[in-house]
């Protein structure tokens, strides 16, 4: 158990972190974990801030080059995340999901998180080009044949997407409906409720 609150993390992201989307991205990381956590009998409340604190350091510290870098993202949120008391599994899952890490996935926290951080990006650029905007009328079929092409969210990665769920143990389509279904339990703050 931790004395870390959803509230100490939340304050944690808005003092590091002035995107908005950044801020949706890890709203919707944490949406998924938490549907994660639930479905393997987890700690709900640390999953979800392993989701929510993932990428809290990456605007300040964002590793353009990707490699392992104490001053750059994660690395330098973990020091932060240590300094404060936060778990270690938590901590630990946080550096996992940096593939330039290089650091095994042991537990299944650090393998959801690397399995729905992608995810949930590509899902909201997908609801996002539907005319209404809407993840509420998103399908899996639809965020499937979206990894198909190639030319759509075209940084995101379908080997890594794939990966994750392999990873969990998880069918891909299973996967996307489990993930969908997390981020429409909170559309609207992810600005995903339509137009």
């Amino acid at each position: 158990m931790t004395n870390k609150t959803r509230e100490d993390a939340w304050a944690l992201v808005t003092a590091h972190t002035e995107s908005e989307s950044l801020r949706r991205h890890m709203l919707a990381v944490e949406a998924a974990m938490r549907a994660y956590a639930r479905r393997f009998g987890e700690d709900e409340d640390r999953w979800a801030l392993a989701g929510l604190l993932h990428d809290f350091d990456y605007e300040e510290h964002p590793n353009p080059n990707g490699v392992a870098d104490e001053n750059e993202h994660p690395l330098f949120g973990a020091r932060v995340l240590e300094a404060q008391g936060y778990p270690d599994d938590v901590i630990y899952a946080i550096k996992t999901h940096a593939e330039y890490l290089d650091l095994p996935r042991r537990a299944p926290m650090d393998r959801a998180l690397f399995a729905v951080d992608e995810l949930t990006g590509f899902i909201t650029a997908a609801a996002l080009v539907r005319p209404d905007k809407s993840i509420h009328s998103l399908e899996a079929r639809s965020v499937r044949k979206k990894m198909k092409d190639k030319a759509f969210a075209r940084a995101v990665s379908r080997e890594d997407m794939q990966r994750g769920a392999d990873e969990l143990g998880v069918d891909l389509n299973e996967h996307v409906e489990i993930v969908i279904a997390a981020m429409r339990g909170i559309a609207e703050d992810l600005g995903l409720a339509g137009v």
